[in-house]
Formats: structure tokens, C-alpha cells, sequence
């Protein structure tokens, strides 16, 4: 295999420090915008939006199906306003998770189900977001230039071979 094998956007495989975290449907390509990067984000992007198109012809459907059962208007009702409710929490925790990791991991997977039923506000979160950027960049972004940040600070303050360092002026004690 050639040394030009790897895949598009992923930093060669000697090259020391941090590596960036991959984002769903992007790889590493968010890092240079390398790699299809755009095309890729327009991609997300429509699909997204035709996942929540279809997602709500089905969610029509089901509905028309409570209609010919004559189930009421109660439940019609219950059914309209657990799949909006569920969809705004879906969508308000999606947007919350690009901009930072929860900080009660047992508290989002308690939230799960809730954001399955609500799965169309996730997705036109995810919509809205490869707009501007990868959906999460901006966050794995901070976190992979913090983390080089510290790297290259740890990097600069070793110089030199620490054996080679002369005593400075102090004897350590002798091991028993």
C-alpha cells in the first residue's frame, strides 16, 4: 500500500500529539476542510431535511390511520402534542450536544427514548446545523486546538536529554 492510501482529512499516522476526533458522516475532513468537506455538509444537509420530510408523511399517515379508527379528538390531541413536545426537547437537546458534552451522561440516556419519539426535531437540528459547520465542529474543534495547545506546551518545556543534566549544586539522597 502506498503512503497516499489513508483516507481524505486523517493526519498521517507517525505524526506526534493529539488526534481530532472524527464527526459522524465527516471523519477528520472537518479539521482542513479537506476531503469533500463541503460537499459532504450539503450532503448532511439534504439529507436531513428529506429524512424529516419523509419522517412527517409518515407521522401524517399514522395520524390519518387514528382518523379512520375514530379513537376521538382526545387522543388526536395527546398524539399531536407528545410528538411536538418530544420533537422540541429533541431538538433543543441535539443543538445543546454540538456545543458541549452533557455533563450528566446517565441524565441524556434517561432523555433517550424521549429523543427517539422526537426524532424529528433531532433531525432538523442536525439540518440546521451543517448549514454553517459539521454538526459538533465547533466543539471537537476547541477541544483538538486546546488539546494541541497542551501538547505543544508540554513539548517546548522538554529540552535536552533530562541524563545529561548536570546536578544543580544539590545531592540527591543515595537509594537504600
Amino acid at each position: 500500500m502506498s503512503e497516499n492510501s489513508a483516507a481524505p482529512g486523517t493526519p498521517p499516522a507517525t505524526a506526534p500529539g493529539p488526534r481530532p476526533e472524527p464527526i459522524r458522516f465527516f471523519g477528520t475532513t472537518w479539521v482542513d476542510h479537506d476531503g469533500g468537506y463541503g460537499l459532504r455538509r450539503a450532503g448532511v444537509a439534504a439529507g436531513s431535511l428529506a429524512a424529516a420530510v419523509a419522517a412527517c408523511f409518515v407521522l401524517r399517515f399514522a395520524y390519518q390511520g387514528l382518523e379512520i379508527a375514530e379513537v376521538g379528538g382526545f387522543v388526536g390531541v395527546l398524539v399531536i402534542a407528545m410528538f411536538s413536545i418530544c420533537s422540541a426537547i429533541a431538538f433543543r437537546k441535539t443543538w445543546e450536544g454540538f456545543g458541549a458534552r452533557p455533563e450528566d451522561p446517565s441524565r441524556e440516556d434517561a432523555l433517550r427514548g424521549l429523543k427517539s419519539i422526537g426524532f424529528i426535531g433531532s433531525l432538523v437540528a442536525y439540518f440546521v446545523r451543517s448549514l454553517t459547520e459539521a454538526p459538533g465542529e465547533k466543539l471537537r474543534r476547541a477541544e483538538y486546538e486546546k488539546a494541541r495547545a497542551q501538547f505543544e506546551k508540554r513539548r517546548s518545556a522538554r529540552t535536552g536529554n533530562p541524563a545529561a543534566r548536570k546536578a544543580s549544586g544539590r545531592k540527591r539522597p543515595k537509594r537504600r
